[in-house]
């Protein structure tokens, strides 16, 4: 049952802070039941003061209190159904003021434990699905279920205390009108229950689904901003948003409408029942005047009744529309944690010798083809080794399987004889930086994106503007007024793609790291540029093991080792003279020629 996985999913802390919460439930229809029942002898003193002052199983309580004249009865029943209904205002606040800081305080969890689930996951995990739907996730379904279902849940369980306590009063007040009363309403809303659950059901699909198309039609048409207005697909991505973003609005509101509707006919039908209970009253021989005081006890009665008996139905109406919302979070929460985390302490992996595949095969999922096969090759520490070969033809997996962030599907990845795996993978990337071919700069100052991951107020400025002078970009962030405090736009937009590159070739050398792994880092700069980078590399310590794909093979001329991947293999391995030398003499093919 899916409450039960999301009441499992919550801390034993606000487990017991719903315990206490349903606790003070019960308290609070208590107290209900209190001021509705105080109302009868208040109204009835008000009526017929000596039927009270005379009334035989009140008269040691009267005498007790010292009472003699009706005006003292009088003041002390306004004083004591005044203080009950004050007492009773001040619980259903109390209540309501609970329930709503323990549904945002859930709700502040849920999105910690599904944003921190998510994002420990597997690299694997992460490239086989849109996070569109995931940030959806994580900004408005777990919002809805913390507000539709946490809060519709309680909202059930405090009308059903509520319910209790006032049909108590009422039953014990006249049992026959309290159940027809109770068994029409409920029937109304059974009724009403019976036709719209598929209707709910509909939306709450299209809640799931729409909110999904919204964020990731956002996304796509933000991200791509430049070729949207180059290619002027301005009104595409508007209809794309509107058409997602209608059909969330309209599943939202026709749920919103069942769930308020009933209550119009309801208000309407209780008032009418006040006006049939009065005239029956009024003919039932005793007068009018002996029926206020029970009239008025049932008019409160209803007036309580009828938002509680709304109240569970609302609940149940927001429940169910979020209800394909709430699998798509508790899939999210059943996500597993990496097993190091479940460590005291993380071992850590020392790298003196050498990096070896055996045997490494990988493939992203099993009915798809292999991406590498069979990979054997020893990277000796304080080496270079570069990479080559086609687009296509597994560069970018090989250096992820290298650095930990895959898992091969057969074979071993080893560093210094000891097999890594998903217990020590996060103690061997310690040992690693990497530059992507696409850097990704935060909307921060370039310090930050230096210095990335670290508090503002922990970076050592004087690491950063080393790593920039490597990284030959010192000079033109000194030339800025603001300088290493430059905000760099979201994903560097203010930057060119040279100084972007550069900026995440410095945060990879910010690391002091033993491996740098550059995936194609150096492919948006200009020859001169990429040859003063490359020269600040091979200036750097000789206990660095640097490994670098690129498309050029002149970009790795200084390499003491080149490997080209073919077919899923290593077809050529070599030093670059070798290389070069290989393709000379082998048949002249387009990719050959294209590598030199």
């Amino acid at each position: 049952m899916q409450l039960m996985r999301l009441w499992r999913s919550f801390a034993p802390r606000r487990q017991r802070q719903l315990v206490l919460l349903a606790l003070l439930m019960i308290l609070s229809s208590f107290t209900e039941v209190v001021s509705i029942g105080a109302i009868m002898p208040f109204l009835a003193v008000l009526t017929n003061p000596l039927m009270v002052l005379e009334h035989p199983k009140l008269q040691p309580l009267i005498i007790w209190m010292g009472i003699t004249e009706v005006n003292d009865l009088v003041l002390l029943l306004a004083l004591t159904f005044s203080l009950a209904a004050i007492v009773a205002g001040f619980m259903r606040l109390l209540l309501f003021y609970t329930t709503t800081r323990l549904t945002y305080s859930i709700g502040a969890d849920l999105g910690y434990h599904l944003y921190q689930r998510t994002l420990y996951q597997p690299y694997a995990v992460h490239v086989s699905r849109n996070s569109s739907a995931i940030i959806n996730s994580i900004l408005s379904k777990v919002s809805g279920v913390a507000y539709g279902v946490v809060l519709s849940s309680l909202n059930i369980m405090t009308a059903l205390a509520m319910l209790i306590g006032v049909l108590t009063t009422l039953i014990i007040i006249d049992p026959i009108i309290a159940i027809m009363s109770i068994l029409g309403f409920s029937s109304i809303y059974g009724i009403i229950i019976t036709f719209t659950k598929l209707r709910l059901r509909a939306q709450s699909q299209y809640i799931a689904n729409e909110s999904n198309r919204v964020v990731k039609v956002l996304q796509e048409g933000l991200g791509g901003i430049r070729d949207v207005i180059i290619d002027g697909t301005y009104n595409i991505y508007c209809q794309n948003f509107h058409r997602a973003d209608l059909l969330l609005k309209k599943a939202i509101g026709t749920n919103q409408f069942i769930g308020a509707a009933p209550r119009f006919l309801l208000e309407a039908l209780g008032m009418s029942l006040i006006a049939g209970i009065a005239y029956f009253l009024f003919f039932s021989g005793n007068g009018i005047v002996s029926a206020i005081p029970v009239l008025g006890a049932l008019g409160l009665g209803m007036q309580r009744l009828l938002p509680v008996i709304h109240q569970g139905y609302a609940a149940y109406v927001s429940m169910k529309g979020q209800q394909d919302s709430l699998a798509d979070v508790l899939d999210l929460l059943n996500q597993p944690l990496p097993e190091y985390l479940k460590l005291n302490e993380i071992e850590p992996i020392t790298f003196e010798k050498a990096i070896e595949l055996e045997g490494v095969s990988f493939k992203y999922k099993p009915e798809l083809p292999l991406v590498l096969d069979n990979i054997n090759l020893t990277i000796s520490k304080r080496s270079r080794l570069g990479i080559i070969g086609a687009t296509g033809g597994g560069k970018s997996t090989f250096v992820d399987l290298l650095m930990g962030l895959l898992e091969p599907t057969g074979g071993k990845l080893i560093i210094d004889g000891v097999s890594i795996s998903d217990k020590n993978c996060h103690a061997w990337m310690r040992h690693i930086a990497h530059v992507p071919q696409t850097i990704y700069l935060s909307d921060s100052s370039i310090a930050e994106n230096i210095a990335f991951g670290i508090e503002k107020n922990e970076i050592d400025m004087g690491r950063v503007q080393q790593a920039a002078r490597h990284a030959q970009i010192s000079e033109v962030i000194e030339g800025w007024t603001n300088k290493y405090e430059t905000i760099v736009g979201e994903r560097g937009v203010r930057l060119s793609g040279g100084q972007r590159q550069r900026i995440g070739i410095a945060r990879a050398l910010y690391k002091q790291a033993e491996v740098i792994v550059f995936d194609e880092a150096t492919s948006a700069l200009d020859n001169e540029t990429e040859k003063a980078v490359m020269e600040s590399i091979e200036g750097l310590s000789e206990d660095l093991t640097i490994i670098i794909i690129a498309h050029r093979l002149t970009t790795l001329k200084d390499c003491d080792q080149i490997i080209e991947l073919s077919g899923c293999r290593i077809k050529r391995i070599g030093t670059y003279q070798e290389i070069v030398d290989q393709a000379v003499l082998a048949p002249k093919k387009k990719k050959d020629s294209n590598l030199l």
